[in-house]
């Protein structure tokens, strides 16, 4: 990830509006922090931010006194701050899709004993808002605001199925990264794949995503006029599946749909 000192030379204006630097690289940095796996150096920051270090510096310290960004023990890196779950916590908690589905999900997890997911479309990944948690000791679990690419997921690809191909093409990169031996990466095959998502009305993760881990997901259609953005998915693991619990399973997805957008 770049971002040039440059850059805002190019920004188109927005709704007449000049966007504003400062903003765009407290932006940039708080996704950048959000993303990463462990804290991360400044050197880290002017590197792959590509900020002049002095801002970067002026930038982390404004972040760190008000509470978005925490250094570690060392004073040396940096992670966000509790500011940041504050913020993402209340925007599960006001959305409106969440309060819908709570109960169903609630009740359907209960009732299978298997983890059941929640979540969005944002640009090509899918954005995980809501789980309820398998009962069972092996499962696998995705934290709400955990992203994964849309076309290694079963709930990406039920809402992709939903959109024309160009629009699933452009957002696939040029070169699609495998997540599993088990990852469609071939257009073709995709293209196929998403088709037969549209025949039988839901689509599956056949261990694309994770290795033992088999999804059943399906869009959730709320009306709008446009594509649906959310979708709604049981996360099994193999282990606990025969061809009989898959169709049972398949078929309570598909009810708890139903009443989520009834």
């Amino acid at each position: 990830m770049e971002l040039s000192e440059g850059r805002d030379a190019e920004t188109p204006q927005v709704t007449g509006v000049r966007p504003v630097k400062s903003a765009e690289r407290a932006i940039a940095l708080l996704e950048y922090l959000s993303a990463a796996d462990t804290p991360r150096s400044l050197r880290d920051i002017t590197s792959d931010l590509g900020f002049p270090r002095a801002s970067a510096y002026a930038l982390l310290m404004t972040l760190v006194h008000s509470g978005w960004v925490d250094p570690d023990v060392t004073g040396s890196r940096y992670r966000l701050g509790i500011r940041a779950l504050r913020v993402g916590a209340s925007y599960v908690e006001h959305d409106d899709v969440v309060r819908r589905a709570q109960r169903v999900m609630d009740e359907i997890s209960q009732e299978w004993g298997e983890t059941v997911h929640l979540a969005r479309l944002d640009a090509h990944e899918i954005v995980y808002l809501a789980t309820c948690i398998s009962r069972h000791s092996l499962a696998v679990v995705s934290r709400p605001g955990r992203r994964l690419p849309c076309w290694a997921t079963g709930l990406g690809k039920a809402l992709l199925a939903e959109r024309p191909w160009e629009e699933t093409e452009a957002l696939m990169p040029e070169t699609v990264p495998a997540r599993t031996p088990h990852t469609i990466t071939d257009r073709a095959r995709m293209r196929a794949e998403l088709e037969r998502v549209r025949e039988r009305g839901y689509a599956i993760d056949e261990q694309e995503s994770t290795v033992g881990l088999r999804c059943f997901a399906v869009a959730l259609d709320f009306g709008g006029g446009g594509p649906p953005k959310e979708a709604l998915s049981f996360s099994v693991p193999i282990v606990r599946l025969d061809p009989e619990r898959e169709r049972d399973i398949v078929r309570a997805l598909l009810k708890a749909r139903d009443r989520i957008v009834r």
